[in-house]
């Protein structure tokens, strides 16, 4: 047991740490700043998991999200989709087959509501005011619509929603406010919403097609507009922060979050542009199908395999024991099996031979007449064919007159 007692040990101390550290990652995901801003699954100020979990609690409504890598709106009729926290170059540029995604979703009666992240810079042009992100992702989508133009191919052509819906995206410098960027928008209908609102981005919408109406304004600048498709409509905002966690619990405008849902019975929060994707893996197909006890009873199956090829889960009986047990053997034993090995047997008596006359030498009776008498015999017996050496043994034996007396 004692033997054990470090490897004991050893395991104690990887179960602590893998336990600590599963403990700061729960701790990591549950606070979701490992999230992007604005994501359903963010628990911190940023995030709009509130939003989601106080849809979830409403009698009669579906809330869900979406890891869909594709553009795929859902087929349901009376479904709001939330695409929060998005940036101004998504709406440049995308694929027809994703504009007629989005026109079908709103004929079949869906609300499509787009929200950006707030921008306290510029950004639609190429200066030092566009972060590298926003470069890199509009200048590829730009690059991509160039290089389509020259295609034969249709179904790859790039549609700008901003020349298809007639508006165009602006921006308005804000007011430094104790440390933050903040203004007021007016509400601009006749709509139970509230008169003004607390802003948070320069974002803003300027030549609108008459098809718009504008919901909020800044100055003489839309900044939420909706506009109707059919049974179903779009709206777009130019902030995010309404719907954030931090103004669930600040500045909470329930009137508002309920005329963006409207008479949707389902809620999709859109998780996949901020890059949540459901991976097609085996572990992702054990989490959707909850096969990690499985998984767990595997390995430890796999252990009890390794454990008991290793050491045996009971000890021994007491006659298996004994027939473990390797018989001891003497010296003379020994000494048998050595010249066994080492001797070829036609060899055996003149081997044996050889060291008693050199043992008679030790002793001074090299050229006794016994030894005489004994190499007499030897030599004559070995000189007669067919003689055994044990016949000549005896001879030899005999001749020395110590029938009994061993070489």
């Amino acid at each position: 047991m004692k033997r054990y007692f470090p490897i004991f040990i050893l395991l104690g101390c990887a179960a602590v740490f893998a336990a600590g550290m599963a403990y700061l990652f729960e701790l990591r995901f549950e606070s979701g700043d490992v999230y992007p801003p604005y994501s359903s699954l963010r628990a911190d100020p940023l995030g709009t998991m509130a939003l989601y979990e106080s849809l979830e609690k409403v009698p009669g409504m579906d809330v869900s999200r979406d890891f869909t890598a594709s553009d795929t709106l859902p087929e349901e009729s009376q479904t709001l989709y939330l695409h929060l926290g998005g940036r101004p170059f998504e709406l440049e540029w995308m694929p027809d087959e994703t504009y007629r995604n989005i026109q079908d979703f709103m004929t079949r009666g869906g609300r499509l509501v787009i929200t950006f992240y707030p921008q306290t810079e510029g950004f639609w042009s190429y200066d030092e005011t566009n972060s590298p992100e926003d470069k890199k992702m509009t200048q590829s989508k730009a690059d991509k619509k160039d290089k389509d133009k020259n295609s034969d191919n249709d179904d790859s052509h790039w549609t700008s929603l901003e020349n298809k819906w007639g508006f165009a995206i602006g921006f308005k410098n804000l007011e430094l406010e104790d440390g933050s960027y903040v203004t007021t928008v007016n509400n601009q209908t006749d709509l139970a919403l509230p008169d003004t609102l607390r802003w948070h981005s320069g974002v803003i919408f300027t030549n609108l097609a008459h098809t718009w109406r504008v919901i909020y304004a800044r100055g003489g600048d839309a900044v939420v507009m909706e506009r109707k498709f059919g049974p179903g409509s779009v709206v777009i905002a130019g902030d995010s922060y309404l719907l954030s966690n931090e103004a669930m619990l600040k500045d909470r405008h329930p009137d508002l979050l309920a005329w963006l849902v409207g008479t949707s019975k389902n809620v999709v929060f859109d998780e996949a542009h901020f890059g949540i994707v459901e991976s097609p893996g085996v572990a992702a197909l054990m989490r959707k199908y909850r096969l990690q006890g499985l998984a767990a009873g595997l390995l430890l199956l796999a252990g009890l395999f390794i454990w008991k090829h290793s050491f045996g889960l009971v000890p021994p009986l007491e006659e298996e024991r004994v027939d473990r047990a390797v018989a001891g053997k003497d010296s003379a034993a020994g000494f048998t099996n050595l010249l066994r090995r080492c001797i070829v047997p036609k060899d055996l008596l003149a081997t044996c031979f050889g060291e008693w006359k050199k043992t008679a030498a030790g002793n001074g009776k090299h050229h006794s007449p016994r030894v005489k008498r004994a190499e007499a015999v030897f030599e004559a017996e070995n000189a007669a064919p067919g003689r055994s050496q044990v016949e000549t043994y005896k001879k030899i034996t005999e001749s020395l007159g110590t029938q009994n007396q061993k070489l």
